[in-house]
C-alpha cells in the first residue's frame, strides 16, 4: 500500500488536488482519510464548551486513531472512520466503512505535525495557497456549508486560524517531498504525484 498525506492551510486547496488525482486514476485503486474526521470525541462538554476549543491546534485531532487505521489498512483490515459536525462540534455517532486499497491518501491541514504520521507516509506533499485566497476560501465555506457568520469566521481567523497556521502549518513544510503552489491550478505538480501513484499501482 502507498500512503499519500497531503496537507496545508485551511482553504489552500487540498480537496482540489485530492480530487483531481482521484479523478484521473482507475476507480477502486485510491481511497481517502480526511482529518476532518478525526477531531477528538467532545461528547463530555456542552456545546459553548465545545465552541471555544482550538480546532486548529494538534490537540484536537485523535491521530492515534488515523494511525491505527492506516496500520489496519495495511494490513487488509476494513476501518469505520468517524462523522463529525461542524455544526455539532462533535462526532455524529455515524461511521464511514473504508476498504484497503492500493492508495490511500490522508489529508489534512495538521497531518504532517505527528511525527507517527509523517513516517507512515510514503510521499509527503504540501499545497500552499496565498493567506488572501485561503481567507477567501474559509469564508466561503464557513458560512455556505457550516453554519457561521461572517464576524464568527474573521474572529476565529484572527485569533486562531492565522496563529495555528504560522505556528504549526507552514513549518511543516520542511518535511515535504513536494510542494504544490495552487494560486492557480498546478497540473505539472498533480501529473508528477500521479506518475509516481500509477508506477507504484500498475
Amino acid at each position: 500500500m502507498l500512503i499519500i498525506g497531503i496537507a496545508g492551510g485551511t482553504g489552500c486547496g487540498k480537496t482540489t488536488v485530492v480530487d483531481q488525482i482521484l479523478n484521473e486514476l482507475p476507480e477502486g485503486e485510491v481511497g481517502v482519510i480526511s482529518q476532518d474526521h478525526y477531531y477528538k470525541d467532545t461528547s463530555h462538554l456542552t456545546l459553548d464548551e465545545r465552541t471555544n476549543i482550538n480546532f486548529d491546534h494538534p490537540r484536537s485531532i485523535d491521530f492515534d486513531l488515523i494511525a491505527k487505521h492506516l496500520k489496519e489498512l495495511k494490513d487488509g483490515i476494513p476501518v469505520d472512520q468517524p462523522v463529525y459536525s461542524f455544526v455539532k462540534h462533535n462526532r455524529t455517532g455515524d461511521t464511514i466503512r473504508t476498504m484497503p486499497r492500493k492508495v490511500m491518501i490522508v489529508e489534512g491541514i495538521l497531518i504532517l505535525t505527528n511525527r507517527e504520521l509523517r513516517d507512515m507516509f510514503d510521499i509527503k506533499i504540501f499545497v500552499h495557497a496565498d493567506s488572501d485566497e485561503r481567507l477567501i476560501r474559509r469564508l466561503k465555506r464557513d458560512i455556505a456549508e457550516r453554519g457561521r457568520d461572517l464576524d464568527e469566521v474573521l474572529t476565529r481567523y484572527q485569533t486562531t486560524l492565522k496563529p495555528m497556521h504560522q505556528q504549526f502549518i507552514e513549518p511543516m513544510k520542511e518535511y515535504a517531498d513536494i510542494i504544490i503552489p495552487n494560486n492557480k491550478y498546478n497540473t505539472v505538480a498533480v501529473d508528477i504525484v500521479k506518475t509516481i501513484i500509477n508506477e507504484r499501482i500498475s
